[in-house]
């Protein structure tokens, strides 16, 4: 995407592990030299603009329709101005979440959020890069592993930060930019092909499970407005006449017995978005599954997210292998064999947009499935000499489509992959961007910064002790 660019003329040992050597004249302060931690909670109202932090970047969101779970009173919210710098430092076990942002305009935020304002006379958006680098490396992660999940405002200023010269920091900021825009405009495109492609693969498989694979065969009411005329033959059955259904929870991550050399998969609502579950990469104790009543989930199992306000909410996955869940998960277990698990799941999929329906509850105002909801559900069920060959059919009719999206997951990946490291060089000296971005064309700066936008969604919304946080102004 760029010319090879040459290192420093010389460099010093910065003594941080995740720094390593940094050009000789930059110099390496505490945050807390350059930032002050300053929380000014809404206690009065006076602040109505409420903003959030996402995965794609500080978004405003609406009182009327907010993004996420909210507060019983926005007074718990504390004061951000714009160009604050913003951190969730909390459950730093969970690896699928936002971190750091950089605030556009002022508004109000939770209260379980680091605010850092600035007290120097440097680039912010240098210093919001070199914070999201960490970020983007997993070193905050790092700093909170093992028993403690969560870093302070304290443990956040006394990291080490680095310093270049004013003019090296303005052609750092003038380059990442730059880089950004090209980055996001890309994967926009690619994920529009995406879309594309998964509005192709739900139309084969809408067209299989609601109408079968004989056009001549005669139809009849099913009673269900979006499935509408069904095979004569096909049944029409509610999820709990042949499934059993419940969901999880999640463990205290204040107590270490429950997560700490756990060995029992434990899994979020993220899991789902793979299709087909053989992994988890969150364990929790004998001790958990006990005291806090989780559920064995068995192979063979369909789990869906019931939250989220990303496109999470909806989505359903196969289980391959024994676990349990948290409470943003439901999971239907067969219960009679004359459901076939991977009908079940095809008939799932088509059912996405009827299921985003019933948690959108008139509105908007619920943006959760319940059990009970997943319970009453109807699904088709055709003989299963049928469910068979529909699932091998549309498995042969969407193999192309799979393999592009596959693809083109891919080379979003490998991009993004490369903008991470790119950063990492450049925050940290690696490389000498100056000429290069002293030649680079004037561009308008736009609003959000390594947020490519669509389609990326948290996997899940913040936890109940993070909500309880938020709601009573600690954090």
């Amino acid at each position: 995407m760029t010319s090879p660019m040459p290192p420093y003329p010389e460099y010093k040992a910065s003594g941080v592990p995740w720094l390593g050597d940094v050009p000789a004249k930059w110099r390496l302060l505490r945050g807390k030299w350059l930032f002050k931690a300053a929380k000014i909670i809404n206690t009065e109202r006076k602040f109505s603009n409420v903003l959030s932090l996402t995965l794609r970047g500080v978004v405003n969101n609406d009182i009327d329709h907010p993004e996420g779970l909210v507060p019983k009173d926005y007074a718990t919210y504390q004061y951000f101005a714009a160009g604050d710098l913003v951190f969730k430092l909390i459950d730093l076990e969970n690896l699928r979440t936002s971190r750091v942002g950089i605030v556009h305009q002022d508004g109000i935020m939770s209260p379980a959020y680091i605010r850092l304002t600035p007290v120097h006379n440097g680039a912010q958006r240098y210093f919001f890069h070199q914070y999201y680098d960490l970020y983007q490396r997993g070193i905050y992660n790092q700093l909170g592993a093992g028993v403690r999940s969560t870093l302070t405002a304290e443990d956040l200023l006394d990291v080490p930060v680095l310093l270049p010269p004013l003019d090296e920091q303005q052609a750092i900021v003038r380059y990442l930019d730059h880089i950004d825009r090209r980055v996001r405009r890309y994967i926009r495109a690619q994920q529009r092909l995406l879309a594309l492609l998964h509005e192709q693969k739900q139309a084969i498989i809408h067209q299989a499970v609601t109408r079968g694979l004989d056009a001549s065969a005669p139809l009849k009411p099913s009673g269900v407005v979006w499935l509408g005329e069904v095979p004569a033959h096909w049944e029409v059955w509610q999820v709990a006449h042949f499934a059993k259904v419940g969901n999880g929870s999640t463990p205290s991550r204040s107590n270490p017995g429950y997560w700490s050399r756990g060995e029992y998969p434990w899994l979020n609502s993220a899991s789902v978005n793979h299709g087909r579950i053989t992994a988890s990469d969150q364990y929790v104790t004998d001790l958990a599954l006990k005291e806090c009543h989780l559920p064995i989930v068995n192979p063979g199992s369909i789990l869906i997210a019931i939250t989220g306000q990303g496109k999470t909410r909806g989505t359903a996955a196969l289980l391959e292998m024994e676990a349990t869940i948290n409470q943003h998960i439901a999971f239907i277990t067969p219960r009679s064999s004359r459901v076939l698990p991977d009908y079940l799941l095809l008939f799932l999929r088509a059912a996405y947009a009827d299921l985003r329906r019933i948690s959108d509850d008139a509105g908007g105002t619920k943006g959760a499935l319940t059990c009970e909801d997943i319970k009453h559900y109807k699904i088709l069920v055709p003989p299963l000499g049928e469910q068979r060959s529909l699932v091998e059919t549309v498995r042969h009719q969407t193999e192309r489509i799979d393999f592009v999206m596959h693809r083109t997951q891919r080379e979003i990946d490998l991009i993004r992959e490369y903008r991470t490291r790119l950063i990492a060089d450049v925050v940290t000296g690696k490389v000498d961007v100056r000429a290069v971005a002293a030649a680079l064309p004037v561009e308008a700066v736009e609003d959000t910064v390594w947020a490519e936008g669509e389609g990326e969604h948290e996997g899940e919304e913040v936890g109940e002790e993070e909500l309880q946080r938020m709601q009573t102004g600690n954090g």
